[in-house]
């Protein structure tokens, strides 16, 4: 490896081109030296010049974050007129400093989620009954508001209930027959 920048798509071997011509050569020679080091290694290099520990443990990540530190340093990072762009495009930002006032107000602080089965068509309303036989029993379930009875426990699922009656995995709506108004009418 003599020099120092990206490969080309073409280049498998190890050869490099330079990718600024203003390189120094004393430059060239750290970031060859970069190229040896271990992740340890890059990662105290990464400390000394940004002065900050990295947060990545990726050997290419430090390996490109530091070469680029030291070609900043060594050539004075961005130019001024990047450095005019990138401030023109903060000061046009539109950034919001604070949240609105309205906002916080009319909305609480903690959503309090609608259970799905609310929204599950297949769920009869709260009050029905639902009857299934299984083997040589009747499994009687009510549906209430926030769950299902069945026995003298509250479950919050058919599944659950499904589960506990026959000892093995079930969907509760298909255990309990439950199935779209729209498949019911198909069926009859």
């Amino acid at each position: 490896m003599t020099g120092t920048g990206v490969n080309t798509p073409g280049e498998q071997d190890g050869s490099f081109r330079e990718t600024e011509k203003g390189m120094n050569a004393e430059l060239n020679q750290h970031i060859d030296q970069l190229r040896q080091m271990t992740t340890a290694q890059l990662q105290l290099k990464y400390r000394e010049l940004f002065g900050q520990p990295s947060h990545s443990n990726h050997k290419d990540y430090l390996f490109r974050r530091v070469a680029w530190r030291m070609q900043a340093v060594a050539e004075g990072g961005l130019s001024e007129r990047a450095r005019e762009y990138a401030r023109a495009i903060a000061a046009d930002a539109d950034l919001r400093l604070c949240a609105p006032k309205k906002a916080i107000e009319t909305q609480p602080a903690i959503r309090i989620a609608n259970a799905s089965r609310q929204l599950d068509p297949r769920v009869p309303p709260p009050g029905t009954q639902l009857i299934k036989r299984y083997k040589d029993e009747t499994l009687t379930v009510t549906v209430l508001e926030d769950g299902y009875q069945y026995g003298d426990r509250v479950y919050k699922s058919l599944s659950a209930i499904a589960r506990q009656a026959t000892g093995t995995q079930w969907n509760g709506y298909v255990f309990f027959g439950l199935r779209l108004r729209q498949e019911q009418g198909r069926a009859e």
